[in-house]
C-alpha cells in the first residue's frame, strides 16, 4: 500500500527518478510549485489545465493564484518541447524557466480512460480523472516513482485505496506542529543569580541592564533571539527581562515594565501576569515595527493591542501613530451568509465582533475608574472619539496602498496564506506598526494547516529567515499568550471540547 507522506520530509528512494502528479489545488496553494521539486519531473492532468482556466476569473485569493499558475505555466511551455518517452504525454524543461528547478514539466494531451478504477469511484469527477493519470503514469512511465501531491486529504485517501503513493504539499510549511512554535519567552535556571552573581546592572531609563558574557551564558540562552523574554521565578522578587542584543560575545538582557498598577496601566488596562506585561513591552515599544501575538482566546490578544494602540495615539502628547487600522481575513466559521450591503466598513463590521467586544470592556474600565482619557466623558461621547482613531479595513483593498504612521492590527492572522501575509505587511510605511494576532490551533481557510499558514511563516521567517542576523531581527517581537484570563465556562469548555 503506498504511503502518505508530505513533501520536505522525503523517504522516497533517491537512487529512482521521480514523477510528481500535481493536483489543482497545489498550484492554486503555490503557483510556483512547478519549480519546488529539485531535478525531478512535474506532470499537470489535463485535468488541472483544465479547472486552473475555470477558476482564473475573478478578484479573490484563488483566481489570482489561478492566473499566476497560468503564467508560469505559459512560460515553460514557450520553451522548447521534447519527448517524454509516454503517449498522450509532452515535456518541457524547466530549468529555462527556474535554473533550481532541473526536471521536467510533463503535460497530459490525450485524456486517461477510467479504467481500472475501483467501484463506486464517479468517472465524471475532476479528483478521479487526476488519479487516472497518477496510475497511468506508474504503469506506462518505466521505473519512475510516480507520486501524487495534493492538499485534499480525501484525494489522498483515494491514492492510497488505488495503490498509489501520495504526499501532502509542504514546501512552504516551516513546522509540523503547533506546538513547536517558540513561546518568545525563557525560563532562567533557579541556580542562575547563584552562577552570575558578579553581575552588575548598568541603569537606564526603560530599566536595569545586564550583559552577559558567551562564556558565562546558561544553556538557555545561548541560542535566544533578540526581543525575546527571560523569566526568572521567584515568590518575592521575580526577574522579568529582555533580550536587547546578542552576538557572538555577549547577551544583553533589560529588566521590564510589570504594568500590574493603576499608575503603571496602559490605557486604563493592566496586565494580569508576565506575558501579557512582556506583550505590552512590545506593543508599545516604538522601535519594534512587527509584532506576532498568539494565543488562545481569552489570553488578551486583542484588549491589550487595543490598549496599546490608543494609548499610543490618544495619550501621548506627540502621537506615535495617526490611528488605529483594524482588519482581519473575512474567513466565515459555518457557511457564509452571502453579499453586505453597505460601505467598505459596514460589510466589514459583522466580522469584527472581537473589537467591539473589547471597545466595550475599554469603555466600562474608563467608567469603572472613573478617569476621562483623551479628556472624554460620558460614554457615548467616548465611543464616538474612539471610533474616530479606529477605522475598519478590508484586506481585500489593501493592495497597492501604503500605510504612513499607522498601527495595523490584523486580526485572526492564521487565516492567511504566506503570500498574503507578505502583500500586506508591505504595505507598511515609515512609521507604521504591524501587529498580527491569532490561533493557529483555530484556522478556518480550506488547506491551511499550522504549519503553512501564514502566521506560522512570519513568526519562523522573521525570526530566522537572514542568515546575516543569526539571532533574529532587532525590530521584530513575537509571544505567545499561554495563560487565559476569562471566565470558569469559557476556560472549561477550551480544556474539554477538543
Amino acid at each position: 500500500m503506498a504511503n502518505n507522506e508530505e513533501v520536505g520530509a522525503d523517504k522516497t528512494n533517491p537512487e529512482k527518478s521521480r514523477v510528481y502528479v500535481l493536483d489543482t489545488n497545489v498550484l492554486i496553494h503555490d503557483p510556483t510549485s512547478l519549480f519546488r521539486f529539485e531535478e525531478h519531473d512535474v506532470c499537470l492532468p489535463v485535468t488541472v489545465i483544465e479547472e486552473i482556466d475555470n477558476n482564473k476569473k475573478g478578484t479573490g485569493e484563488v483566481p489570482r493564484n489561478s492566473r499566476q499558475a497560468a503564467r508560469w505555466i505559459n512560460k515553460v511551455i514557450s520553451g522548447v518541447r521534447t519527448e517524454s518517452g509516454i503517449q498522450g504525454i509532452v515535456a518541457y524543461p524547466l530549468a529555462p524557466v527556474d535554473k533550481k528547478a532541473k526536471g521536467r514539466l510533463l503535460i497530459q494531451t490525450e485524456f486517461v480512460e477510467l479504467s481500472n478504477m475501483p467501484q463506486g469511484f464517479d468517472p465524471k469527477k475532476a479528483d478521479n480523472h487526476i488519479l487516472q493519470t497518477a496510475f497511468y503514469l506508474k504503469k506506462t512511465g518505466g521505473n519512475a516513482e510516480i507520486i501524487l501531491v495534493t492538499k485534499d486529504i480525501m484525494v489522498r485517501v483515494k491514492a492510497i485505496l488505488y495503490g498509489i503513493e501520495t504526499q501532502d504539499y509542504e514546501n512552504d510549511k516551516v513546522l509540523d506542529d503547533a506546538d513547536i512554535l517558540p513561546s518568545g519567552i525563557r525560563k532562567l535556571p533557579k541556580n542562575f543569580w547563584e552562577k552570575l552573581g558578579h553581575l552588575k546592572a548598568a541603569h537606564s531609563p526603560q530599566g536595569a541592564v545586564y550583559v552577559i558574557e558567551t562564556q558565562y551564558l546558561p544553556r538557555v540562552l545561548r541560542s535566544a533571539c533578540i526581543n525575546e523574554f527571560v523569566h526568572w521565578d521567584d515568590a518575592e522578587k521575580p526577574f522579568l527581562a529582555r533580550v536587547i542584543a546578542h552576538d557572538e560575545h555577549a547577551v544583553t538582557l533589560r529588566t521590564v515594565k510589570t504594568y500590574d498598577s493603576a499608575k503603571a496601566s496602559v490605557f486604563g488596562i493592566r496586565a494580569r501576569n508576565p506575558e501579557q506585561a512582556f506583550a505590552l513591552g512590545l506593543l508599545l515599544d516604538p522601535e519594534v515595527d512587527f509584532v506576532t501575538l498568539l494565543g488562545q482566546a481569552g489570553t488578551g490578544k486583542t484588549l491589550l493591542t487595543l490598549a496599546a494602540g490608543l494609548e499610543q495615539v490618544m495619550e501621548m502628547s506627540e502621537p506615535l501613530y495617526s490611528e488605529i487600522i483594524f482588519t482581519r481575513a473575512t474567513v466565515p466559521l459555518g457557511n457564509d451568509i452571502g453579499f453586505l450591503p453597505g460601505t467598505e466598513e459596514e460589510k466589514m463590521n459583522p466580522w469584527m465582533g472581537a473589537l467591539d467586544d473589547n471597545l466595550e470592556v475599554l469603555l466600562e474600565n474608563m467608567e469603572d475608574s472613573g478617569s476621562e482619557k483623551g479628556g472624554l466623558s460620558g460614554k457615548g461621547e467616548a465611543r464616538r472619539q474612539l471610533n474616530r482613531y479606529i477605522k475598519v479595513k478590508s484586506m481585500n483593498f489593501m493592495r497597492g496602498r501604503t500605510f504612513l504612521k499607522k498601527f495595523l492590527v490584523i486580526d485572526e492572522a492564521q487565516n492567511l496564506t504566506p503570500k498574503q501575509m507578505k502583500a500586506i505587511v508591505t504595505r507598511a510605511g515609515p512609521g507604521t506598526k504591524v501587529v498580527c494576532l491569532g490561533n493557529i490551533g483555530q484556522i478556518d481557510t480550506p488547506y491551511l494547516t499550522e504549519g503553512s499558514s501564514g502566521l506560522s511563516y512570519a513568526v519562523e521567517h522573521f525570526r530566522s529567515g537572514d542568515s546575516s542576523l543569526p539571532y533574529g531581527w532587532e525590530h521584530y517581537g513575537h509571544i505567545i499568550l499561554a495563560q487565559a484570563v476569562r471566565s470558569r465556562l469559557a476556560s472549561q469548555a477550551e480544556k474539554v471540547l477538543k
